[in-house]
């Protein structure tokens, strides 16, 4: 079993900036490949980026050139640095851990929100 555990999710002006984390219960990174999707209100939940077990990163085209998906594999934690948010980026983002193609485990969601 493994959980995930999201924050740095809150209010951001347009244009500016935020880090996520999600630490995982245990070293997982070996094991599963790294995911964080989005949620926005009304819509399906989209993945947002990904990253493999050798460091190979995938991105969804809204936010290639502004977001950015590392780890540090000795905290257990990934991390999604989002910069030039929009308020399109407003969403419910979700840490998970899985294959390439399926997440396996989610964590709770930290919330997203892009206003002025």
């Amino acid at each position: 079993q493994v959980q995930l555990v999201e924050s740095g999710g809150g209010l951001v002006q347009p244009g500016g900036s935020l880090r996520l984390s999600c630490e995982a219960s245990r070293n997982i990174f070996s094991e599963y490949v790294m995911g964080w999707y989005r949620q926005a209100p009304g819509k399906q939940r989209d993945m947002v980026a990904r990253i493999a077990r050798a460091g190979t990163t995938k991105y969804t085209d809204s936010v290639k050139g502004r977001f950015t998906i590392t780890r540090d594999d000795a905290k257990n934690t990934v991390y999604l640095k989002m910069n030039s948010l929009t308020p399109e980026d407003t969403a419910v983002y979700y840490c998970t851990a899985g294959t390439w193609m399926t997440p396996e485990y989610w964590g709770q969601g930290t919330q997203v929100t892009v206003s002025s």
